[in-house]
């Protein structure tokens, strides 16, 4: 990874249906860190901010000047203004901090988009990989709170403290340690884990590739897998595309209804960027890491 170093850039325009935020706080998802390898040399990033709004939307749609806001820009959220499209954005009530709100977008709307495409779930036993990421955390929560006998693998105990509180019925730290058969995978990893967790599905059972943290390539046999579940399907996910602001909105809601909890393994000043991004991806953080401005919150 490149070095991280702050410098000054122009406060960005926004288009005539982006609002323009002062940002209170940001987080970085390990995904982004990958970025930073072979940046471009206007890169900007940054896709989970909360703060108030400073620039109403010209085209009148959005929340007015003064508006507290969770949102999820495309690009340009590591810095103190980020313009947002209003669609993707949604305000904060009085209870939802920003250092809460910035830990949603990404990693929350993941979650809730994943759940949706695997159907419901109440009754069924889930084996969750990579649980321990921020995505991790959001899964559990929601899955158990929707019926689910959640079993969350993740690689050490201190990673996996928070699952079983969020209900998660056993935490592992080995696939191998996974009693199965499961109705659901979701597999985030890649390297060997898909194909082990395909020998762990139920006849008719599901398994959603959603990630590859491990940056290792999955290698699939075909032949293994035949002679595995029958009728086992694999389907790929990914939860880009907008609007987001629905799906932000239901977080907030959940979040200040107390039945959503963010795990944040790390809240700093944004000087300690550099450092926060080695340490989220080197995997040293459990959850989310949430970087403030020192702007009110």
């Amino acid at each position: 990874m490149r070095p991280v170093t702050m410098t000054e850039a122009a406060e960005p325009v926004p288009r005539t249906n982006e609002t323009l935020v002062r940002v209170e706080a940001f987080a970085p998802n390990r995904g982004e860190t990958f970025l930073l390898a072979d940046p471009r040399p206007d890169l900007l990033p940054g896709k989970d901010i909360a703060g108030l709004v400073v620039q109403a939307a010209a085209d009148g749609s959005g929340p007015p000047i003064g508006t507290r806001v969770v949102g999820h820009p495309p690009l340009g959220g590591w810095a103190e203004y980020a313009a947002v499209p209003t669609d993707s954005l949604t305000p904060l009530p009085d209870g939802v901090d920003a250092v809460r709100a910035a830990a949603l977008p990404l990693a929350g709307i993941t979650a809730l988009r994943l759940l949706r495409a695997a159907g419901p779930i109440a009754g069924t036993r889930v084996l969750l990989t990579g649980a321990s990421g921020g995505v991790g955390h959001y899964v559990t929560e929601l899955a158990a709170a929707a019926g689910a006998q959640v079993t969350a693998v993740c690689a050490t105990p201190e990673r996996g403290q928070r699952l079983s509180a969020l209900g998660a019925c056993r935490v592992v730290h080995d696939l191998d340690a996974a009693s199965g058969p499961f109705d659901l995978v979701l597999e985030s990893t890649g390297g060997p884990a898909l194909a082990a967790c395909l020998s762990e599905l139920v006849a008719g059972g599901t398994a959603i590739w959603l990630g590859q943290a491990s940056r290792t390539p999955v290698t699939l046999d075909f032949f293994d897998f035949l002679t595995g579940p029958e009728n086992a399907t694999i389907r790929h996910f990914h939860y880009a595309g907008a609007p987001y602001g629905r799906d932000l909105a239901t977080l907030v809601r959940l979040v200040d209804e107390d039945r959503l909890h963010p795990e944040i393994g790390r809240v700093a000043d944004w000087s300690q960027t550099a450092k926060a991004l080695v340490d989220l991806r080197e995997r040293r953080i459990r959850g989310k890491v949430v970087l403030t401005t020192g702007a009110p919150r």
